[in-house]
């Protein structure tokens, strides 16, 4: 059998069918049919459902993705958490909506959307009746856009920021300071601080400002920070995360004094009260920690931070915090889930404010869990539970939450907390997989050569035949404190890698999630070595309990700190057939020095690279480049700032120099991942070309 001539041959059935027929009608009644790129990329994207104050109703944003961009939706539904009624469409606009809030009475919700129809340059502020009929109504202006709206207790006015110029006030002072930018015919950007750059963008003049205003239209924003002691700092920055105090007499915003000091130590971020009239932002919180993203307590007692410590580690857990609110001061902050050992995704109380509930990664999934929210034990809902729970909301009868599974894409759902089983409220995605092959996964554990317990899961090809002998596929993936889930993955999906006939191998290694701190630090002084080890050891573990997997041919792939890892295995292993990166370093000197994100890799490596410590040469993959041989597929993302380019460059030149068979893709348009449509297909096309050509027929029947 020739996988590639079969999987091209599926594609262009699924592209066919496409055309003639929705996803629901898919099904091929005679056999199931291989996972297609359309498959994946056509699943409808849901955001996290935002609850209304009554706990009745909930609204979500569900994107129709498309390959030609103008033919992708995205639009806010609103859903009965009753079930008594079927999800309802509230937006139908060309662009997307983002930022929902509930007015305090519930009659409102307020987005931030771009709408050509208004004319809008930037994202705007707009007021839906949640009474309707009705459009919503634009009620901002501003020339650099707005976003993150946030209602005032009393229904009155609503928060929201900006990024402006900072020596710039006033709505007509920015809009005549952006045209002059527009205007002008120097392109340069000057520096004296670090980070020059961020993602995918370079770092320009302007900050991030809270600004309020009457909840009407034609209403003159109010900029609460201009001037202020705390955006003259050099090393202000403010993601905001705006939260009005129960009185509405200010805010609560998260920021950070010291991201001048990126380059050499870790960045604080704290709670920072801001008068609702405007004045000085006046910290309450400080010290060697973050503490981030304000919430308070539905009866108004209590301030809940998410909370990271900065200690001798690395690595260390979200945890969450609480502290008394005394009306503009905080009392002493106490850490609620300082006994459990995961680390907290996301949180959100229930409707009587007596329970906290939680999402955290557990050994390759995202379970729900509950606490008291005046501190105690965390237990969870359902200690068996399968798949991927996200974006948990609370403030219902039930919590609500997205999930999703290797077999099932993502929906809204209820989860009662006594049975901890979950009702869809949603059928978004009803249909989309019918007539696909999508096994669950398998599931096992082996205790490494280091005594660690290393979890895996095997990804099955459509059509499987215990009988029959498939070629391995290690699929790494990145983080490294991240873990493969018990799900699918519109960048890396594993059923589609496994789609022309190849079991797929994921394992979380040393560094990874969901297992207890200790096990993610394990990483820190030993960034690719040991993990570098356990997968080899997670492939001969499954090549010597699985009949089915051809221990004579082997591939492995990997992405962001899954692409390290391929270039480790390319420098001390001869033992795969093909290797595929994307976005890895080849070297842990060059990686740290022009990354926009550094010292925390200074850590883990044990100090400067031009200090002492021996990681910076040892564990550096292009230390080994004489033992290159395995033939190897390089791609990267030219505006790539966390993973730059110039290592896919060194790594190919390594390649070149040794003539080892490679083959190099530059996606120019894109960041550290592919996501548009098209260039994500041609990813994958390029993928299971190279893999077939170095893998290989399979065992025929």
């Amino acid at each position: 059998m020739n996988f590639k001539l079969v999987y091209r041959g599926l594609v262009a059935t699924g592209l066919a069918l496409l055309l003639s027929a929705p996803l629901a009608a898919l099904a091929d009644e005679t056999e199931p049919r291989a996972t297609t790129h359309e498959d994946i990329w056509l699943v409808k994207r849901i955001s996290a459902p935002v609850i209304s104050p009554d706990g009745h109703h909930a609204v979500v944003s569900v994107t129709e993705p498309a390959y030609d961009k103008d033919d992708q939706t995205s639009d806010l539904w609103l859903i009965a958490l009753d079930g008594s009624q079927s999800p309802r469409q509230l937006t139908s606009t060309p662009g997307g909506e983002s930022g929902v809030d509930w007015s305090p009475d519930g009659s409102k919700i307020a987005f931030s959307a771009k709408r050509s129809a208004s004319g809008d340059e930037a994202a705007q502020i707009y007021v839906l009746d949640m009474a309707g009929p009705g459009e919503a109504v634009r009620i901002t202006d501003f020339p650099t856009g707005a976003s993150r709206p946030k209602w005032s207790p009393d229904g009155d006015k609503i928060a929201f920021q900006s990024s402006v110029w900072a020596d710039t006030e006033g709505a007509e002072a920015i809009a005549e300071r952006k045209k002059e930018e527009k205007d002008s015919d120097i392109n340069v950007s000057s520096y004296e601080m670090f980070p020059i750059r961020n993602w995918d963008h370079w770092r320009d003049e302007k900050q991030t400002r809270l600004f309020v205003q009457v909840a009407k239209s034609g209403a003159e924003p109010a900029d609460l920070m201009f001037g202020s002691e705390l955006v003259g700092k050099s090393g202000y920055d403010g993601g905001l995360q705006a939260e009005w105090t129960p009185d509405g007499k200010g805010l609560v915003v998260t920021a950070t004094e010291n991201l001048d000091q990126a380059v050499r130590a870790p960045v604080n971020r704290h709670l920072y009260l801001v008068p609702a009239e405007g004045g000085e932002a006046r910290a309450l919180t400080e010290g060697n920690f973050s503490c981030s993203g304000a919430r308070f307590s539905p009866d108004g007692d209590f301030v809940y931070c998410s909370y990271t410590p900065v200690n001798e580690w690395v690595y260390n857990h979200t945890e969450i915090a609480r502290a008394p609110w005394q009306g503009s001061a905080m009392g002493d902050l106490e850490i609620l889930t300082a006994d459990f050992d995961r680390s907290v995704n996301n949180y959100d109380f229930s409707g009587d404010g007596k329970t906290i509930y939680i999402t955290a990664l557990e050994h390759g999934r995202a379970r729900l869990f509950s606490l008291p929210a005046e501190g105690g034990q965390v237990s969870a809902i359902n200690s068996e539970s399968s798949g991927v729970y996200s974006g948990v909301a609370g403030t219902g009868q039930y919590p609500v939450a997205l999930w999703e599974s290797a077999t099932r894409p993502v929906e809204v759902v209820e989860v009662n907390p006594d049975s901890g089983r979950h009702e869809a409220l949603t059928d978004f995605n009803d249909g989309a997989f019918e007539g696909v092959d999508r096994p669950e996964f398998r599931e096992f554990w082996f205790t490494s050569g280091k005594g660690r317990e290393i979890h895996n899961w095997i990804i099955l090809p459509p059509n499987f035949d215990e009988s029959k002998k498939y070629p391995l596929v290690l699929n790494i993936h990145g983080g490294p404190f991240s873990s493969s889930l018990d799900a699918d993955h519109v960048r890396w999906s594993p059923h589609l890698l496994a789609a022309p006939g190849y079991v797929v191998l994921q394992t979380d290694y040393t560094g990874s999630v969901g297992y207890g701190a200790q096990f993610s630090r394990n990483i820190e002084g030993d960034p690719l070595a040991t993990p570098g080890e356990e997968l080899i050891e997670a492939m001969d573990e499954a090549i010597e309990r699985f009949d089915f997997i051809d221990a004579d041919r082997l591939a492995a792939t990997g992405a962001s700190y899954g692409g390290h890892l391929v270039n480790w295995l390319l420098a001390t292993s001869d033992r795969f057939d093909a290797l595929i990166g994307h976005a890895g370093l080849i070297s842990l000197e060059g990686q740290w020095s022009t990354s926009d994100s550094i010292y925390h890799r200074e850590r883990i490596n044990g100090g400067p690279p031009w200090g002492d410590s021996k990681i910076w040469a040892e564990q550096s993959p292009a230390t080994y480049a004489d033992n290159f041989s395995t033939p190897t597929m390089l791609t990267i993302g030219e505006l790539d700032y966390r993973v730059p380019i110039n290592e896919t460059i060194a790594a190919w030149s390594y390649l070149q120099r040794k003539q080892v068979p490679s083959r190099l893709l530059v996606f120019h348009d894109a960041n550290h991942w592919i996501m548009k449509g098209p260039e994500a297909r041609h990813f994958w096309e390029e993928t299971h070309d190279w893999l077939d050509k170095y893998l290989g027929d399979s065992e025929e029947d």
